[in-house]
């Protein structure tokens, strides 16, 4: 009882530290209920508890607003996150008694291996709750992610965490806590000083939400009506004024689709014109009878198409249907019918403000929350990031929040400003250094959201040119670690007496 409570506590102060509360300075103490309830576990069972509490809490509170699209979206998902974490349980199950250098490395290694896992498998994988995702709401920790990036941070929260409950189990050693600490204030003082920051080109942007007229479901006209409100509201803006205009994800889609149809065509290059400026926007299109795409388009001033970016990581069950013939007994998925053909590549449209030239680069809804999709767009030479998403299915849960929470944390890891695009809301604006800026449109409103950004002259950080260093180096410890106790048990066990 008392172990399951301590993993119930952990859950709810895990879910304090993301959207809708936001508390991100809890997520340092939220995994120390849960490690200590894996060291003091007696027997597989208990473990198997202890892990399946946490992470049916922790995902399912979490995840609420997924409930929306019905049991058959919430369960699977949910269920899936849990086992990772009765994996984790069942890890330090096995090193419970091991001395308290080997356990802290175990126990930190083996939480960035099932985080590293789980934003991979099954299915290209699902970040959501990452240990590191918090730190964004801390002002200098989220400056220094561009050494580290998001997965660094959750290495550094379990290491806190793990090193407070050796402290609390009265272990002699304070090590481990003492070099956190200090690796963490550290950190967070150079993030502080040396924030990263864009230092480039001022480019005017107008985000477009032009709303849906049936949000969470599908009306006739629906497509017709979404891009009659952005083409209406696009017409507002005053020409001159901006340099980029960004219509979100499913701004546009079916015959309405400036691809097949040379009116819209004609119409969304005729805006970029009228406006002298450049023109994104996102939709879909069918390709073929059993797949379809997901895309951004990009007019320049002139009229003419920079390029498109296709939709590289659809959305299990949302976009395509795995084992299509084997679940046809699930109605629900007759909602999917055909499956996305997915982008082969990051794409980066080349554009030119003012006698400044420069490359943006985009990605779409989910990819958002990934680091390693916004990372390859940096690395393919963009300096300004557009995130377009379309969350209307989700209600007005904090299903949007909590993606900015990742943009926002991913764009201080590669020190690029981020444009946040939502069809519905929330839209924003996102800087290098992490920070929001204070206009942000509202849910489910049509509006016109105007700001400023600036492109990245500065040098790549060193996570945009290494990367998940820091998480990879974690996991490769623990392995270490679990060679030398496995092979050494009776030098490196402790005695079950020396535990209360």
């Amino acid at each position: 009882m008392q172990l399951a409570a301590a993993a119930l506590i952990s859950a709810a102060l895990m879910w304090l530290a993301f959207p809708p509360v936001n508390a991100g300075p809890v997520v340092f103490i939220a995994p120390v209920p849960l490690l200590w309830a894996l060291r003091r576990t007696t027997s597989r069972r208990e473990a198997v508890w202890v892990g399946l509490i946490y992470g049916t809490a922790f995902f399912g509170g979490m995840l609420w607003w997924i409930y929306t699209l019905g049991a058959v979206a919430w369960f699977p998902l949910v269920g899936t996150m849990a086992v990772y974490t009765l994996g984790y349980a069942l890890l330090m199950y096995a090193v419970r008694l091991w001395s308290p250098f080997l356990w802290w490395a175990v126990a930190v290694g083996g939480w960035a291996l099932f985080e590293f896992a789980r934003s991979r498998f099954p299915l290209g994988g699902f970040p959501w709750g990452a240990a590191g995702f918090p730190i964004g709401t801390i002002p200098g920790a989220r400056g220094a992610a561009q050494w580290i990036g998001p997965t660094g941070w959750g290495v550094l929260v379990i290491g806190f965490a793990a090193s407070l409950v050796l402290l609390a189990e009265e272990e002699p050693d304070r090590r481990p806590l003492e070099g956190m600490v200090a690796v963490i204030l550290i950190l967070s003082a150079l993030g502080l000083v040396l924030s990263p920051e864009a230092g480039g080109q001022a480019v005017r942007v107008a985000v477009v939400q032009g709303n849906s007229p049936c949000p969470r479901e599908h009306c006739a006209n629906e497509k017709q009506l979404i891009y009659d409100s952005h083409l209406g509201l696009t017409r507002t803006i005053t020409p001159g004024s901006v340099d980029l205009v960004v219509w979100a994800e499913d701004s546009f889609g079916g015959s309405v689709n400036p691809t097949f149809n040379p009116e819209v065509a004609a119409q969304m290059a005729g805006e970029a014109v009228r406006l002298g400026a450049y023109l994104m926007a996102g939709g879909s299109r069918s390709a073929g009878p059993k797949e379809w795409e997901n895309f951004n388009i990009v007019f320049a001033p002139n009229g003419s198409v920079v390029g498109e970016y296709l939709k590289r990581h659809p959305v299990p069950f949302g976009e395509f249907v795995p084992l299509r013939n084997l679940l046809r007994f699930i109605p629900q998925l007759d909602q999917v019918p055909r499956d996305l053909r997915r982008g082969q590549g990051p794409v980066v449209f080349p554009m030119a403000v003012g006698d400044t030239s420069f490359r943006l680069g985009s990605v779409i809804s989910f990819e958002g929350a990934f680091p390693r999709y916004a990372r390859s767009e940096v690395r393919a030479g963009s300096q300004l990031l557009v995130v377009a998403t379309n969350e209307g299915s989700y209600g007005r849960g904090p299903a949007s929040d909590q993606l900015i929470g990742m943009v926002r944390l991913n764009a201080a890891a590669l020190g690029v400003d981020a444009i946040h695009a939502a069809v519905t809301g929330h839209s924003t604006f996102v800087y290098a250094d992490g920070s929001l800026s204070s206009a942000k449109s509202g849910l489910f409103t049509a509006e016109v959201l105007y700001g400023m950004v600036r492109v990245q002259e500065s040098r790549r950080t060193l996570y945009a040119l290494a990367g998940d260093w820091l998480e990879l180096a974690a996991i490769a410890g623990a392995a270490v670690a679990l060679v030398v106790g496995w092979r050494n048990p009776r030098e490196f066990r402790i005695r079950p007496r020396a535990r209360r």
